[in-house]
């Protein structure tokens, strides 16, 4: 496992958008010593890593080059970004299974490589390919985690900045469950500084208008994606600062607390599904799945997504 003294090296698999504006966000944070683009596309790679590596005089000191699956087995980090697209008549089902498909290969390759590295999944639908590398490789859940909703909470946490106009950096709040439709937001956990939302809406005279105002925030929030693939065709820049906090708190060992996917194993009652729910991530992953005291409204909502996630792992079978 990474320390502050050791090779800081994170292999990226998939060069488009996610992972390429990953890897230059990362190589502009300093939290990497070596980045590794891998890539089915070989050309994609080629280029990616040349245009980033033109900027090598203004990054702070690292490498950055094309990768292959030996890298794995010296990999602090592992992110897979890779997936295929939805093909025309194509159902979401028959797209599952092809990217399950794709996301049981690349384990394969890692395993082959006796490698030791953290894996973040990011493919989409996040939760449910978690789960199919998890299922396929028999690791450790504190070693295979997904993205889950680390962006959707930060997401959520600017809205309600927005709202209030508060600093975002001052906002504490967390959106659980699926990456998609199911997720929801957890208000009783929400906080401005310390001040619980429902205390500060109060204090501030806003409580008329609250209810509609708090369900305008959650609905800007699930749709951010949908709106901005509407205007450019895809997400790219928040969702590379998503997954540097991500590995930032694996190669720092900062002890971070982010809402990632993970397996769960009786908490929340949930078992053998995975979805978001905060949890401490480090030098070794997951360190600790918090249980935090949800409402009883929250409760429901997480068991409703854990229901929606499991019926996407039946269709795998």
């Amino acid at each position: 496992m990474p320390t502050p003294s050791s090779p800081r090296k994170v292999v990226i698999v998939g060069a488009g958008a996610v992972g390429a504006t990953f890897a230059y966000a990362l190589a502009q944070s300093g939290a990497a010593s070596n980045i590794s683009l891998i890539d089915q596309n070989q050309n994609l790679a080629e280029g990616q890593v040349a245009d980033l590596s033109h900027g090598l005089p203004f990054y702070p000191s690292l490498s950055i080059e094309v990768g292959d699956a030996t890298d794995y087995s010296d990999a602090n980090v592992i992110v897979i970004t890779a997936g295929s697209a939805q093909r025309s008549g194509e159902t979401r089902l028959d797209l599952l299974k092809r990217n399950a498909s794709i996301i049981e290969g690349i384990m394969d390759d890692i395993i082959e490589q006796q490698s030791r590295a953290i894996v973040v999944i990011v493919t989409n639908p996040v939760d449910v390919l978690t789960q199919v590398a998890l299922n396929h490789s028999r690791w450790s859940r504190s070693h295979i985690f997904g993205s889950g909703t680390v962006l959707d909470s930060a997401r959520f946490r600017y809205f309600i900045s927005q709202e209030m106009g508060v600093d975002v950096k001052s906002v504490h709040a967390y959106i659980l469950g699926e990456h998609g439709d199911s997720e929801f937001p957890a208000w009783s956990l929400t906080n401005l500084g310390g001040v619980s939302i429902q205390q500060y809406v109060q204090s501030n005279g806003l409580q008329e208008h609250w209810p509609e105002r708090s369900r305008s925030i959650f609905e800007a929030v699930k749709n951010s994606a949908y709106h901005i693939i509407d205007y450019k065709g895809a997400t790219n820049f928040a969702v590379g600062q998503a997954l540097v906090r991500i590995v930032k708190a694996i190669l720092r060992d900062s002890h971070s607390i982010l809402t990632v996917s993970v397996k769960l194993k009786g908490e929340y009652g949930l078992n053998d599904i995975c979805l978001s729910v905060p949890c401490l991530v480090s030098k070794d992953g997951i360190e600790k799945v918090l249980v935090a005291n949800l409402s009883k409204e929250e409760q429901q909502a997480l068991h409703h997504s854990a229901s929606v996630l499991k019926q996407s792992m039946e269709g795998l079978l």
